[in-house]
């Protein structure tokens, strides 16, 4: 089993070049993969990488 790298919005803004507001709202919108612990959401890396590669159209459909 391997176990994701999951990151807070602002650290996965700063690894991503992506802003906290967008990365916030695809969270809100559903189309990337997180969990909230709390009142933070954790991205999860890798699956946000996968995302970003393949686009958002492609995303929806696996």
């Amino acid at each position: 089993m391997t176990i994701p790298t999951m990151e807070t919005i602002k650290t996965a803004s700063e690894q991503t070049g992506l802003s906290y507001d967008y990365l916030r709202k695809l969270c809100l919108q559903g189309k990337i993969v997180y969990v909230r612990a709390g009142s933070k959401y954790l991205i999860n890396m890798e699956k946000l990488v996968d995302f970003l590669n393949r686009g958002e159209a492609a995303a929806g459909q696996s």
